[in-house]
């Protein structure tokens, strides 16, 4: 008696279509399964074989054999579980209709529960042309509704499944209204702007890196407002399109970090990992398929490193290629996926290791050496990367006892949400770019013309900085946000300056 159906596996954000073939044959009572299954695919016979049993149907006697194809691709994940039983019960005339265009995902427990799996959303949104519907956990209806028209049937449990299939019950495919999802996506502005005191300069690049996507350094001492300046910025950029709604939220499947019963992530990415994260933590790895790391999770949003020079050198010179390129290539035992990873990258760091260098009023303890050895953590290509530099000093007492008047997050996101439209407006039959951070070669040239005042100025501080290749084409790309803050059509030089200026402010504590 032979049986088979569909199911899919994830690999790294790409899903592949997963035949499920199950053959059930006189002899001695065996159960193998072949294709290339990890062990927790291997470890789901168990599991299947209670859930059959415990939810009132026939297991067989004979030799069951299971094989997930294409052979040559490893299969990773409890997902299979539901699958796999349903074809038992196919096979053994247990389950009466076909089922060759229905797509099957689930964990099975060992009383029949089907549980939630990860991977779902990929799974539906590249799978949607081939089959006809979709049977997957109630944990996971929404987020493959979302991705496809096909009907979703959510399922609790294997006996449902089998019913549902034998057209003894009915199962209402989940619906899904995209226009309410959307309404989710404004911002709450859980920190504002508004809860810091002072600091205007920084808060000024803040703006400046939300409305272009450019990455920011802070230097300043403990407590001087780095951390909830950090946390202030994914509110202040525009709420996440549909389609980057489904690219981040196809990352938190795959990575199994999706709410269960949610649907999409419409809020940016905040990721804060700390200090002692490892090489595979933070870029992606794992066994089996390599998982994404914290760059992939802060895709269209934040990442936020804080204590910077106390991040293992290692970690941070790998953020040097997905600053760049905006994804990561992963090769491990011979498989490599490739993850996104554009993110705006906020980080943070004391100009000293004790943290009050030019501190006015307490002095620092540390001696030339050590405020040497402190800064050569960080690499010159590493902060060559780096767009925005801005000291963030200890807040005067005046600032913290006076009168507090401050402007409120959602104003700044007014302005940033009317730059970001321009630069759409601006690069919408470019479609590799979206935001001047990605301006790049043509593009620059086209987007960022000085004229002779400008292009005088930046010629002097080149040469007075010092400063590579890389900087010069930074500078030009913040000065092309300041312009479009101010709603220029052109750069002008008071833009430039505002640049240069925020380019080259860590010159003080010798950051750059």
């Amino acid at each position: 008696m032979f049986a088979r159906l569909i199911s899919g596996a994830v690999v790294g954000v790409e899903a592949r279509l997963i035949e499920i073939q199950c053959d059930v044959s006189g002899g001695l009572p065996t159960f193998n399964m072949v294709g290339l299954a990890e062990k927790e695919v291997s470890e789901s016979r168990e599991r299947i074989r209670s859930a059959i049993k415990n939810s009132k149907f026939n297991f067989p006697a004979g030799r069951i054999t299971a094989n997930l194809a294409p052979a040559d691709l490893k299969k990773v994940g409890v997902g299979f579980d539901l699958p796999i039983a349903i074809a038992i019960l196919q096979a053994t005339s247990q389950v009466q209709a076909t089922t060759a265009r229905y797509l099957f995902l689930g964990e099975l427990s060992l009383n029949g529960e089907v549980r939630g799996v990860r991977g779902v959303l990929p799974i539906a949104l590249e799978t949607a042309d081939r089959i006809d519907g979709l049977i997957v956990p109630r944990a996971n209806a929404l987020e493959a509704a979302v991705a496809t028209d096909k009907p979703v049937y959510p399922v609790e449990t294997l006996a449902e499944t089998q019913r549902f299939l034998n057209r003894e019950i009915e199962i209402a495919p989940i619906s899904i209204d995209r226009d309410t999802l959307k309404s989710s996506a404004k911002p709450t502005f859980r920190h504002n702007l508004m809860e810091v005191r002072g600091q205007l300069q920084a808060k000024r690049a803040l703006e400046i890196a939300a409305a272009g996507g450019h990455n920011l350094l802070m230097i300043g001492p403990p407590g001087s407002g780095k951390s909830l300046l950090s946390r202030c910025l994914p509110d202040l950029l525009p709420p996440l399109s549909f389609d980057e709604a489904l690219e981040v939220t196809r990352i938190y499947s795959t990575a199994g970090m999706l709410e269960p019963g949610a649907s999409l992530v419409w809020r940016r990415p905040y990721r804060a990992p700390h200090h002692t994260i490892s090489y595979a933590g933070m870029v992606g790895g794992g066994h089996g398929i390599p998982g994404p790391g914290e760059i992939s999770l802060a895709h269209h949003g934040v990442l936020f490193l804080d204590e910077l020079p106390e991040f293992d050198r290692r970690v941070l010179e790998t953020l040097r290629q997905p600053l760049e390129d905006r994804s990561i290539l992963i090769s491990r035992a011979g498989i490599s996926v490739r993850y996104p990873s554009a993110f705006t990258l906020v980080a943070a760091m004391n100009p000293c290791p004790c943290g009050f260098l030019g501190d006015p009023i307490q002095a620092c303890i540390c001696s030339v050496q050590d405020i040497r050895r402190y800064r050569k953590r960080l690499s010159g290509p590493f902060l060559d990367r780096m767009d925005l530099c801005v000291e963030v000093p200890r807040v005067p007492a005046d600032d913290l006892f006076g009168a507090h008047v401050a402007e409120a997050s959602r104003y700044v996101h007014d302005r940033v949400s009317a730059a970001r439209k321009i630069q759409w407006e601006r690069m919408r039959n470019d479609s590799m770019c979206h935001s001047n951070a990605q301006l790049d070669g043509e593009l620059l040239d086209k987007y960022c013309l000085l004229d002779d005042a400008a292009e005088r100025l930046l010629r002097r501080a080149v040469e007075r900085f010092g400063l590579s290749a890389r900087a010069h084409a930074r500078i030009r790309r913040v000065a092309r946000t300041v312009a479009d803050l101010a709603q220029s059509p052109a750069i002008q030089s008071e833009h430039l300056a505002e640049a240069v200026q925020l380019r080259t402010a860590g010159d003080a504590v010798g950051s750059f």
